[in-house]
């Protein structure tokens, strides 16, 4: 890939059956940028989190989409997962589990440990709330390169 930056965009119904086709497009995206095999999987669970976290709990029993944007730079790669849903009214949360919706980062409990998990995976996972415009996760990968002399 060339060292000018790109981005893909997808958008997508916030539904469980859609997060493959965010994993397919990383998978494409992040090899032809040359990340390692366990690099991408890491990726890939991260944004399965990201992803899993606007279909469970972004817009309940409604149908809302939820967009999807690849930075590529020479050296990066970021990928934003948006959704418009509700935020996630704690009062009403199903089975205790925790969510980012509606959360500062500091205010994530132990009980959301998608959070860590993509913090641990990522090099840097930004969420930013906006009551009424839903929710934004960013994760960054730098993509690492070799110093070994040529």
């Amino acid at each position: 890939m060339n060292a000018e930056a790109h981005k893909v965009t997808l958008n997508l119904p916030a539904s469980a059956e859609y997060v493959d086709i965010v994993r397919l497009n990383l998978y494409g995206i992040a090899s032809k940028m040359g990340f390692s095999y366990e690099e991408i999987e890491d990726m890939k669970v991260a944004v399965s989190e990201a992803c899993n976290n606007s279909v469970l709990y972004a817009y309940g029993q409604e149908a809302g989409m939820v967009e999807v944007v690849f930075d590529v730079s020479a050296d990066s790669l970021s990928i934003t997962v948006k959704d418009e849903g509700e935020s996630f009214d704690s009062d009403e949360r199903v089975d205790n589990r925790t969510t980012l919706h509606d959360k500062e980062l500091n205010e994530v409990q132990i009980g959301g440990l998608g959070f860590y998990l993509m913090e641990a995976l990522m090099d840097e996972v930004s969420v930013t709330n906006q009551t009424g415009k839903g929710t934004q996760v960013i994760l960054t990968k730098r993509l690492a390169r070799s110093e070994e002399p040529v």
